[in-house]
């Protein structure tokens, strides 16, 4: 089966690309397993240089990048744009912070010396999603480059043009033995990937199943492991917080990607006290939202990605919908073409419908009534997900209890939830394992190695013995 890039606004096939052969795969291997060789001998100022050049690059290119993703998987240009540009962030984040993240630590014992050094583990595998199809490899990218290892990208099937975008910029960049190579391949080709020796280990960012299965691959070779998976993630208001504020941010964190992302804000749980005057506003901004051309830089809210996720979509709402839910607007489909889906809410969830703890990839909002902290604590914890929650109280007890009490990789107080190169980033529960960004993320995919020197390994033997 081709690999092909399908306009979502259009349903018009753009390119086919065939999948690489066992013989294109096993080239591609080789040159990786000697790239490393190279990689790993350079020194941190050589890696610096080179990723300071791809983030010049996707900075100078941004509008022609953004125009790949926009047509591969129908994120709004301006969207687009932005996430170009913050992978050039988290490009110059690790060319200046790389070599202090992985500094030799030195710790007191009783030896001579004693410390632990960070050394690269060799050639890593990514497979990655469509929904951020540049800046979800290159935060994988960059802190693995510049720890010196070289990776092997296995992009989504639907994003093929932007996979080798991102292997044409690192190239460009001076990464051009074949430290990074993007790997036009089926999904049914990755087990073969795990279980080479060359391979040493691999992440993921994407769903529960797809997740489960590079893992287990892995594991079965005794190799590590990074997960990012799905999110279900809480946003919680209380009576204190600015509602103005939390309103318009919680739609921004609804639609987000059209919806189409794992830290989306998905479950509103909200005090009722106010919860009438939530409702009330949330659904008029929604309603309001303009819908249409991703490539017209006035559209907040494009097409999904692919035929079978606005039918996912439109199947968790008939479902939330039949179990009891009452749909205050949205829930159908818009426009004779194209991937199109209604911005809808959703409120009065039972137990039994999807929209109360699955997660709802799309632009579909669930909101829910609690009393209290507590019963706002229970239910934002009723799920089998844990990435990430958004918290909005002026209460500083009460932001302290959703902190240490919410499940999830990540709070954030009267903010949405975003990723920031500085930060670690990643999941707990069914969301994942392992941690990308920050000094935790480049540390990942290290060798962790303990250094233990008990006398001077330069001193001739007998120098320190007395006369």
């Amino acid at each position: 089966m081709p690999i092909a890039s399908v306009n979502p606004a259009t349903g018009e096939t753009i390119a086919t690309f065939e999948p690489l052969s066992n013989d294109d795969i096993e080239l591609k291997l080789q040159r990786a397993a000697e790239a490393f060789i190279i990689q790993r001998a350079r020194s941190f100022a050589e890696r610096a240089e080179r990723i300071s050049k791809a983030a010049a690059i996707l900075e100078s290119r941004a509008q022609e990048y953004a125009r790949t993703i926009t047509l591969e998987m129908g994120k709004p240009i301006t969207a687009a744009v932005a996430e170009v540009k913050k992978c050039a962030t988290v490009c110059r984040h690790y060319a200046e912070h790389a070599e202090r993240y992985l500094a030799p630590e030195h710790i007191a014992t009783d030896a001579l010396e004693s410390y632990v050094r960070f050394d690269p583990l060799g050639v890593i595998l990514a497979v990655m999603p469509w929904n951020f199809p540049f800046w979800q490899v290159f935060r994988f990218a960059a802190p693995a480059l510049m720890a010196g290892n070289a990776g092997l990208l296995k992009h989504a099937s639907n994003v093929p043009q932007s996979a080798l975008a991102i292997e044409d910029i690192l190239r460009e960049a001076g990464f051009d033995h074949g430290e990074f190579q993007t790997l036009l391949i089926t999904s049914e080709q990755v087990p073969a990937l795990l279980d080479d020796e060359r391979v040493k280990a691999a992440t993921l960012t994407g769903s529960e199943p797809a997740g489960a299965s590079v893992a287990s691959g892995a594991a079965k070779n005794i190799k590590k492991s990074v997960l990012e998976l799905g999110g279900s993630d809480p946003f919680i208001v209380m009576p204190s917080a600015d509602l103005d504020a939390a309103v318009k941010t919680g739609i921004k964190a609804r639609i987000v990607n059209n919806g189409q992302s794992c830290i989306a804000a998905k479950r509103f749980i909200i005090h009722e006290s106010i919860a009438d005057q939530f409702e009330r506003r949330f659904v008029e901004a929604m309603e309001a939202l303009r819908i249409g051309d991703p490539m017209e830089e006035t559209t907040d809210v494009g097409p999904l990605a692919t035929p079978q996720i606005a039918d996912d979509i439109a199947k968790q709402v008939e479902e939330s919908v039949r179990a009891g839910a009452t749909l205050l607007t949205g829930g159908k489909r818009l426009r004779d073409r194209g991937n199109y889906y209604a911005p809808t809410v959703l409120r009065d969830i039972p137990r039994s419908a999807p929209a109360y703890a699955e997660e709802t990839f799309g632009p579909v909002a669930s909101l829910f009534r609690v009393k209290d902290a507590d019963e706002a604590v229970k239910l934002a914890n009723a799920t089998r997900f844990g990435l990430g929650a958004s918290v909005w109280t002026t209460d500083r007890d009460e932001a302290e209890r959703f902190i240490a009490d919410v499940d999830s990789g990540q709070v954030f107080v009267n903010a949405m939830v975003a990723s920031d190169p500085r930060m670690p980033f990643g999941g707990t529960k069914h969301s994942g394992f392992g941690r990308e960004l920050g000094v935790y993320g480049i540390r990942e995919f290290t060798n962790i190695k303990t250094v233990w020197v008990a006398a001077d390994p330069g001193a001739k033997r007998g120098d320190s013995a007395p006369e």
